[in-house]
């Protein structure tokens, strides 16, 4: 692999200021630690997810704090919350909102719904059936909501964390492949370690209140993420390592383990989110590196394992790490 200096010598003149992003990060993870114990890399994803604007799908088992890390992170950020619990009899207009005629000036009024907001979690999105879900897809990609012909814009920002539990099927729905592909990062959370357990009984013991969100002081304010953003955005990515991206995920098209492939969108996905690893790394350029911290959240949730694969009990990481290695890194 080339250099990393070598590779930054290459890089534009025009240099973008990062310390304010980096301190903001630190900030935001120092708030997240006074209640959460571990998973350092869900909260970077998280992170790196809120500066690319994207939206992020949370998977664990229930108990290792799903919903309370979204809720903690939304804490940061000065901005509306709302949180929707799907279940199988959610309709969509409960989640968008509906028109109601008003008698006194006989006229059909819209009523927004939870919808509506700058951080939305949802929490256990795979409860919803179909139809509901398809709710989500034009609010998930275009930022709007469009009822009776009229479209209604959200306002700015608007990111949507979604929560979900692997090994409970019963009264659970497969999320559409077209829902699955708008967002940004599939998070898987894990157990914490034995020490990182201990340390959350002896958290718990001391702090009394297990449900104090109150504690987490917010880090971003509307303004400073839209600048934030906007240094992600300059980040200069270089032909080579755009083309590393292109190839990895075209690899992903013509591989006899995968029956559905990334897609220009999934190209674009690790894109921005390397540009947001390399911002957080105090970087103005994007390195192979950032890359290949990218590529398995942005892509574990948008291919799929042909039957015989699955039988054999592969996973999709398994199968996105074999392609990586495959590819040749830019020198």
């Amino acid at each position: 692999m080339k250099e990393q200096g070598d590779m930054e010598e290459n890089q534009p003149e025009m240099r973008t200021e990062l310390s304010e992003l980096n301190q903001s990060i630190d900030k935001v993870k120092d708030e997240i630690r006074k209640i959460i114990v571990g998973q350092d890399k869900v909260i970077s994803l998280l992170l790196a997810a809120i500066l690319a604007d994207g939206h992020v799908l949370i998977e664990g088992v229930p108990g290792i704090a799903k919903t309370l890390i979204a809720k903690l992170l939304a804490r940061t950020i000065s901005a509306g919350f709302s949180r929707i619990q799907f279940t199988p009899d959610l309709m969509p207009s409960d989640i968008l909102g509906t028109s109601v005629f008003n008698m006194k000036n006989s006229n059909f009024e819209f009523n927004r719904g939870p919808i509506f907001s700058n951080i939305i979690l949802i929490d256990e999105i795979n409860r919803a059936p179909a139809k509901t879900q398809s709710a989500l897809f034009e609010v998930m990609e275009e930022r709007q909501v469009t009822i009776d012909g009229k479209s209604y814009k959200m306002e700015f920002p608007f990111t949507v964390f979604a929560t979900q539990n692997p090994i409970e099927h019963e009264g659970t729905y497969k999320l559409p492949e077209a829902q699955l592909d708008r967002f940004l990062f599939k998070v898987e959370m894990n157990y914490p370690s034995l020490d990182e357990e201990l340390k959350i009984l002896l958290d718990l013991h001391k702090r009394k209140d297990v449900n104090d969100i109150n504690i987490i002081d917010p880090v971003f304010s509307k303004e400073l993420l839209q600048k934030l953003r906007e240094q992600v955005r300059s980040v200069h990515i270089d032909e080579k390592v755009a083309s590393y991206i292109a190839q990895i995920v075209n690899s992903t098209r013509n591989n006899n383990d995968l029956y559905l492939g990334g897609s220009p969108r999934a190209s674009i996905s690790i894109m921005i989110a390397a540009k947001s690893f390399a911002a957080m790394n105090g970087r103005n350029f994007v390195t192979p590196d950032d890359i290949r911290e990218a590529v398995i959240p942005a892509l574990r949730h948008r291919i799929l394992l042909t039957p015989e694969k699955e039988m054999e009990g592969k996973t999709p990481d398994e199968i996105i790490k074999l392609i990586i290695d495959r590819v040749e890194v830019p020198r």
